[in-house]
């Protein structure tokens, strides 16, 4: 599979611009908890249109909010009344690091492929379709004042830049108690880039404890070794390793990315986070926007231009 870092070309965007994809593509993938096929479609979409999933099998939409998401156990999950569609959160980040704004996804199941578990499929497809710019004014979500949630020991926080920074930087840092993970921590500052050579193509993860429960509990019928990382304490049980030392802590920050782009603007600030999911994400999300001295929308605080190279 290729991705924007293999092919030689440079797209030039202007970061106050909106941008859809230029023509429609499709594919198929196994849903991860369904262990079914789904048929998922991303169309171009007109300006000012938002992310919007649409449930092609049910005749409903639902756009891509924070104040949508209704679960976040084992993934963002939004809904609107019985219309549900998870596992956004991978396609969400690839959309993010390219700056896509406008943009419909049909999907014939309750779930998002889950491909090879990370975002290198999603980001593929964006790259294959093509970005364009076609009017309206691109918005930021710029942070005014820091606001932190907290729960069980971890946190997730977002502060104002310092120094008239532009974009969206992340700290983030992970623990867990098998050997094969442990400590990790990184640093990441999004741009188009860097998100497919560092953070795309980092799969999900999960501990072998777990797996016979969650599939007992009728969640992570598609799970395999094609599309997560299983951990036995010290032990990889994927036979060809990971493809990052720190591939742990790569991935929840790919999820970090997905799950804050649903404020539905880029983020201009500062997130700084420990042992955070997708419920704190959303959490957190939900907190900056309770006040609006803690944030405005502004077309400002974007890095101009945004390149997306590949050599």
């Amino acid at each position: 599979m290729s991705s924007l870092r293999d092919k030689s070309y440079a797209l030039q965007l202007n970061a106050g611009l909106r941008r859809t994809l230029k023509a429609p593509i499709s594919a198929v993938g196994r849903g991860l908890h369904s262990g079914l096929d789904v048929r998922m479609t991303l169309r171009p979409a007109d300006a000012n249109t938002g992310i919007v999933f649409r449930r092609v099998d049910l005749g409903i939409d639902i756009p891509a909010r924070y104040d949508l998401v209704t679960e976040t156990r084992l993934c963002t999950l939004i809904s609107v009344g019985d219309a549900r569609v998870g596992t956004v959160e991978h396609l969400m980040a690839a959309l993010a690091a390219v700056g896509v704004d406008d943009l419909i996804v049909e999907v014939d199941a309750p779930e998002l492929p889950i491909f090879d578990g990370s975002a290198a499929a999603f980001l593929f497809l964006i790259e294959s379709a093509g970005v364009i710019e076609h009017g309206g004014t691109r918005p930021a979500l710029e942070i005014l004042r820091s606001v932190r949630v907290e729960q069980n020991g971890a946190f997730a926080e977002l502060r104002p830049h310092q120094d008239g920074a532009l974009g969206f930087d992340i700290a983030l840092s992970i623990e867990f108690q098998a050997r094969a993970i442990g400590a990790q921590a990184y640093h990441f500052h999004l741009s188009g880039e860097e998100f497919a050579s560092e953070i795309a193509s980092a799969r999900t993860f999960t501990l072998r404890a777990e797996v016979e429960a969650l599939r007992k509990a009728g969640l992570a019928l598609g799970g395999s070794l094609a599309n997560a990382v299983v951990v036995d304490d010290e032990k990889i049980m994927n036979p060809e390793g990971l493809r990052y030392n720190d591939e742990f802590v790569r991935h929840k920050l790919l999820d970090v990315i997905g799950d804050l782009y649903l404020a539905g603007a880029a983020i201009s600030g500062r997130f700084i986070g420990f042992r955070t999911g997708h419920g704190l994400n959303n959490k957190l999300l939900r907190a900056v926007f309770q006040d609006s001295a803690n944030y405005r929308l502004t077309t400002d605080a974007l890095e101009r231009p945004l390149q997306l190279t590949a050599a």
